[in-house]
């Protein structure tokens, strides 16, 4: 395998043997009028020539920055050709068919501006997706790679971005920004994606300095386009995990056309990995269509839909984490009674209809409903025995907790209700005018929640009950006696019933020009939304924020292919009804927007290595925040103060390198550099939640030359510990607290039994297949015990609290079989 050349690819790298001619490449594979591949096909242009092999595939360097015909010849076949014009190191994959009747003639002309990397923004080959392996496989899975994307929970598919939390991420499906489930506490709760990876086209993702088209939030933007089908066909993909089926439909006078997708996803698998032995019974599915309808040449319609419905049906058994050290071994045993039911129903449907009115001008009208019913019921009760590990190899209790240090038992109860009701309307507008684009949109939205939220928590260490750590008069028993009432250890009840009128707009123009012989690009901007919170016992609160952005991109007339970016814009992030309401479930209605100015300088060097494309892609940005809105992290529940007493700042150094290490395959190594801090109540910088310091990714593809029909799969992460693992209820400028790092490789196997390289017609219940392949899968290759929280148990009698980290998903085998016609 090529897998050695990542070790050559530095070493060349850094030596700087790198090749700028001002050369493109054109590759594909050449097939027949049966779409069999043919091998020796002659491909010429100019003076350089290459040959197809048996898989049909070729590649060939062309000169840039020019017209030239690339042809095609067989000895049986008819003479082919293309004309097409590319940029330096572009590469531009082009798949031929030939017959032995006519020629084929072609012209592309690429007038490649590179607008996605002008603006920073990164693409996807969506193809590719659905083999990157990861517990939880998908778009997500492979954000999670990039420097500046951050996640230490692989059964959840939210990240965090520049030091940013979950919920300052924006995404988009068709232009439609849509939402995730409010009372969603840990990564196996959450179920699906809102994205259906077998119905992507296109992928885009800015992690910071986005332009002032996208809505109002301080981190990134993730801009997902389904594909519009040209002819019927389906995807079946079945694993241990869950499977899924799509259909691409299309009318016969092409003016309808549908994409379908219905998905099935069980963790059981995962969550029976831990160390919590459990009952399981979680049931994750949802249907997802989109519809086209051309009514005409410049009128289109479109409709978004989306049903899905998670239950959660979960009972702890019993558990035995062990800790501490080699000459000092502790453990963890808890016996559980109780269990956890939670469901989440989610109902999407959103209409869009473009009108192109002439060549340079287009209006677009988008209309969206989104409806969640959540319900979140538990008691659980947990039993617990802290004490030292027999580590006597002959004894029959090896292993066991033999000597208690400590005894307790927590109960925790909630009855959680939740129903949201979001509506947008929206009208935007584009408008080319020589080299000038004009964007504008004007957006109103609704959102009607209705919350209620009842959960406490009781602890007792030694038959002592442990009251809240605030509460007076203090509960130091067993050494005094106490006389006081006894209370919760934690208690949150509220109902809000709370509406939220929004209306926001934004205008940007952007150009391309020259200065001299290079090519620059410039783009302003500016957002605003106004806001009201009104609800029972509510006082009306109106707020107004503007977000004005900027971004200028150059590219030098040099022999090095290189760009460069700068952007600077205010991101406000009005509070969204999880911002709004306080640890203790009230709203706080007056809660402004948050806002972070964003500074980001970008650099873009494409070059050749091994004769193939490569692009390094660096950035560095700084952020400052004012209005900041306090919170805390536990899994992947967030709770707000819902107080701007805070400021803080992010910045970092984001490294990606990408290519072909294997020819025809794209992969890259990224590494990030981070650091966020935040000055509560002017007492002084610590470190935020979200301080991530150090990030090394690693998504990598290959195949064995002899056998290209078997491919490898490879995906790594290594992020520092994050903050945390200290008690909830701590005071973070007392108690200061990492996890330790979160270390994970995930490798998958796949043998392509048919895809347009492979064939196997002779096989008549494999005539009408695309696509067959087979996959092996290992999750968390190396079997790394990585912690998402701590438990904190605890002593009266000695009075310490230990901490048992709270561990996640351990090796894992899958089987995984993709199918299309």
């Amino acid at each position: 395998m090529y897998t050695l050349r990542i070790l050559y690819c530095f070493l060349f790298f850094g030596l700087g043997f790198v090749s700028d001619a001002q050369t493109a490449f054109v590759k594909g594979i050449v097939l027949d009028q049966n779409n069999h591949p043919i091998e020796n096909v002659n491909i010429s242009c100019l003076n350089a020539k290459a040959l197809t092999n048996e898989t049909g595939f070729y590649q060939i360097a062309i000169p840039a920055n020019q017209k030239v015909t690339v042809e095609f010849t067989h000895i049986s076949l008819k003479k082919s050709s293309l004309k097409i014009s590319l940029k330096p190191n572009e590469v531009y994959v082009f798949n031929m068919n030939m017959n032995e009747q006519e020629e084929q003639m072609g012209e592309v002309v690429i007038n490649n501006k590179n607008k996605k990397a002008v603006q920073g923004i990164i693409t996807f080959d969506a193809k590719d997706i659905h083999f990157i392996p990861g517990a939880n496989a998908g778009i997500e899975n492979v954000l999670k790679t990039l420097p500046g994307v951050n996640s230490n929970n692989e059964l959840s598919t939210q990240y965090e971005v520049r030091g940013g939390n979950y919920d300052e991420n924006l995404v988009y499906v068709n232009e439609v920004e849509v939402y995730r489930p409010f009372l969603i506490r840990s990564g196996q709760q959450e179920g699906l994606s809102f994205i259906n990876t077998d119905l992507v086209q296109n992928i885009d993702f800015s992690a910071g300095g986005f332009q002032a088209k996208y809505g109002d939030k301080m981190s990134s933007v993730l801009d997902i386009t389904y594909r519009k089908p040209v002819h019927f066909g389906a995807n079946l993909e079945l694993s241990f995990l869950g499977g899924s089926v799509s259909v691409d439909a299309v009318s016969k006078d092409n003016k309808w056309s549908a994409i379908t997708g219905i998905r099935y996803r069980n963790n059981s698998l995962l969550v029976n990995s831990q160390e919590t032995q459990t009952n399981y019974t979680p049931t994750f599915a949802d249907i997802q269509t989109n519809i086209i309808y051309q009514s005409s040449t410049k009128w289109q319609w479109s409709f978004l839909g989306n049903i899905s419905q998670n239950k959660y049906l979960y009972q702890p058994l019993t558990r035995q984490t062990n800790f501490g050290t080699a000459d000092a071994p502790m453990a963890l045993s808890v016996y559980y009674e109780g269990q956890e039911k939670d469901k989440y129903d989610t109902y999407f449907g959103a209409i869009k209809t473009t009108y192109e009115v002439n060549d340079s001008f287009t209006l677009k009208f988008i209309g969206s409903l989104f409806h969640t019913v959540e319900q979140e019921n538990f008691d659980i009760l947990a039993q617990y025995r802290l004490g030292e590990v027999d580590t006597n190899i002959g004894s029959d209790t090896y292993g066991d907790v033999t000597f208690s240090r400590g005894i307790g038992s927590q109960l925790n109860h909630a009855r959680n209700n939740l129903d949201a009701l979001i509506a947008n309307l929206e009208i935007k507008g584009f408008k080319n005018w020589k080299q000038n684009q004009i964007e504008w949109g004007v957006k109103y939205t609704k959102e009607s929640i209705r919350d209620r939220v009842s959960e406490w928590e009781v602890i007792d260490s030694a038959g002592f009950s442990i009251n809240p750590p605030l509460m007076l008069p203090k509960n130091d028993q067993p050494y005094q006696p106490y006389t006081g009432p006894l209370a919760p250890f934690q208690y949150v009840y509220a109902t809000n019933f709370t509406d939220i009128n929004r209306f926001s707009a934004y205008a940007q123009w952007g150009r391309k020009d020259n200065l001299g012989t290079n090519e620059i690009w410039y783009n302003l901007g500016v957002r605003m939304q106004s806001w009201e919170v009104t609800g029972d016992n509510l006082a009306s609160n109106f707020q107004t924020v503007f977000s004005p952005r900027a971004q200028f991109a150059i590219k030098p007339d040099w022999k090095k292919d290189m760009l460069f970016r700068f952007t600077i814009g205010v991101y406000n992030q009005p509070p969204f009804y999880r911002e709004l309401r306080d640890y203790d479930g009230v709203v706080q209605p007056d809660t402004k927007a948050q806002k972070a100015i964003n500074v980001v300088l970008g650099n873009d060097y494409s070059f050749k290595m091994w004769e193939r494309p490569f692009k390094l892609v660096t950035e560095a940005y700084y952020k400052t925040l004012s209005d900041v809105n306090p919170y805390t992290v536990d899994n992947v529940r967030i709770r707000y103060a819902a107080a701007n007493n805070a400021t803080a700042y992010a910045q970092g150094l984001d490294v990606r390198l990408n290519g072909e290490f294997v020819p025809g395959t794209d992969s890259w190594i990224s590494f990030g550099y981070l650091k966020t801090e935040e000055n509560i109540d002017n007492k002084g910088y610590i470190a935020r939640p979200t301080d991530q310091r150090l990030k090394f990714g690693l998504l990598f593809q290959d195949y064995m030359p002899k056998i290209p029909s078997l491919k490898l799969y490879l995906n790594l992460v290594y992020n520092t510990g994050l903050p945390g693992g200290s008690p909830a209820y701590a005071d973070p400028y007392l108690y200061q607290n990492r996890l330790n790092d979160y270390r994970r490789v995930d490798v998958g196997f796949s043998k392509v039994f048919i895809d347009q390289k492979v064939g196997m017609s002779n096989k008549k219940f494999f005539k009408n297949l695309k696509e067959l392949s087979l996959g092996f899968e290992i999750f968390n290759l190396f079997d790394n015990q990585n912690a998402i929280t701590n438990t904190w148990v605890r002593d009266v009698y000695t009075k310490t609290e230990y901490a048992i980290p709270n561990y996640m998903t351990t090796r894992v085998f899958n089987l995984k079989l993709s199918a299309r016609l």
